[in-house]
């Protein structure tokens, strides 16, 4: 009767133990080293982000979602793209990653958008790059890729905001479902800082570092700051 019961209890496959590593690996890097890095670099953590962007999408989302052939179709064009940029063709590239976007969806369609963009803010086409970053903050498919969007157009524009409009914009990173919350939190407060508001901005790191799941980096960070 027992061996019976084992033989019903379900047992993960490889794949769903290399599922469960991927976000693991994903989770930890995303808010503590490369969450950290990007308050430091905040463009420069682009590509680390798309990077991170494109396992979670291709390993996770894509499997789940797409047909196989959809799944090739759009991983094809993406490769492309990349193949295009490496050979020193980025607007090509850019051009060919906004078709893979319009004509896919999920994952893909994000990972593509955002991978536009990407280029358009390296190779100095600010405005295009923002349109893009906006179109995917407002109409992503996935949170993620949503939330990555924000945060860069945050970090784009605080030169034009006040400290109260840069918190009303990053409004949606303020909750813990978002990858992105303890970043948000910190941007929000140095913010606050730059514009020698203080004691708001005190507020702000209080609700980090009085918070026992802040990553590391970003608790001393905000311990410093105070």
């Amino acid at each position: 009767m027992f061996n019976f019961l084992k033989s019903k209890t379900p047992q993960k496959t490889p794949a769903d133990h290399a599922e469960d590593a991927l976000y693991r690996e994903v989770n930890e890097e995303i808010r503590a080293q490369q969450a950290y890095d990007f308050v430091r670099k905040h463009a420069r953590i682009l590509i680390a982000i798309a990077a991170t962007a494109m396992i979670i999408v291709i390993s996770v989302q894509l499997v789940k979602r797409y047909n196989a052939k959809t799944l090739l179709e759009s991983a094809a064009a993406y490769e492309s793209a990349v193949i295009m940029m490496e050979s020193g063709n980025p607007r090509a590239a850019a051009e060919a990653l906004s078709r893979t976007a319009s004509r896919s969806s999920g994952g893909m369609a994000d990972l593509s958008l955002f991978s536009a963009a990407k280029i358009d803010l390296q190779t100095g086409d600010t405005m295009g790059g923002i349109a893009k970053l906006e179109k995917l903050a407002k109409d992503g498919s996935t949170r993620d890729f949503r939330d990555i969007a924000t945060l860069n157009l945050a970090t784009l524009k605080a030169g034009d905001m006040t400290p109260k409009e840069f918190e009303q914009f990053t409004a949606s990173l303020q909750t813990k479902r978002s990858p992105f919350y303890y970043t948000g939190l910190l941007l929000v407060a140095q913010k606050y800082i730059a514009a020698d508001d203080t004691e708001t901005a005190r507020i702000w790191l209080d609700r980090i570092t009085s918070d026992r799941d802040a990553p590391i980096g970003i608790a001393a960070q905000a311990e410093m700051l105070k």
